[in-house]
Parts: C-alpha cells; sequence; structure tokens
C-alpha cells in the first residue's frame, strides 16, 4: 500500500468514526472514541469474504508435501524416538571385549 491509498484508508476510518459519533449523539472522547470500530468497519466493507472460509475446503485433511515423505530414509544415522536400542544386547567390558565376525 503506498502513501496515497494509507492516506486515502485513514480519511475513510476517521469519517466512518466521526459518523459513529454523532450518531451517538456527540458523547464525551470525540470520534478517536469510536476509531476502533470504524476501523474494523471498513476492512469488512472493503474485503467481505476475508473473514470466510469454504466449510468443505476447511474440513479437508491437510497434505503432507511429497518432499517430507521422500526425505524420510536420508538420514541413517537419526532414528525416531523409540526406534533406538537403549540396552545393547552386546555389552563389551574392559575383561572381555566384544569381538565381532
Amino acid at each position: 500500500m503506498d502513501r496515497r491509498a494509507f492516506a486515502a484508508l485513514e480519511d475513510r476510518i476517521a469519517n466512518r468514526a466521526r459518523q459513529m459519533w454523532e450518531d451517538a449523539g456527540c458523547p464525551d472522547g470525540g470520534p478517536d472514541r469510536f476509531a476502533d470500530r470504524a476501523r474494523e468497519l471498513v476492512a469488512i466493507e472493503e474485503n467481505p469474504g476475508a473473514g470466510r472460509r469454504d466449510p468443505d475446503k476447511a474440513a479437508e485433511p491437510a497434505i503432507e508435501p511429497l518432499a517430507a515423505i521422500e526425505n524420510q530414509g536420508e538420514f541413517p544415522g537419526l532414528t525416531d524416538q523409540g526406534e533406538d536400542q537403549l540396552f545393547p544386547d552386546e555389552q563389551a567390558t574392559v575383561e572381555a571385549p566384544v569381538t565381532r565376525k
């Protein structure tokens, strides 16, 4: 958003806040009291479909990217939780080192 577009947006918000203030009977605090609500209303008016999702698409399961699945076997030194062997079958001691065949 460039400077002119931002200034135009701020003008629309200020005008809406003033209109809301006048409709409320010009209470203490002036139009600034209504600036946040005016900002939300202007955003809703200018982007009416921004907060809506298609219920059918929202119910679809998330699909993992194929790269995540293809990459699963790429790291042979890393193990998933529960796959590593906590207590080895063969334990070497100083007196009897394990010999590999």
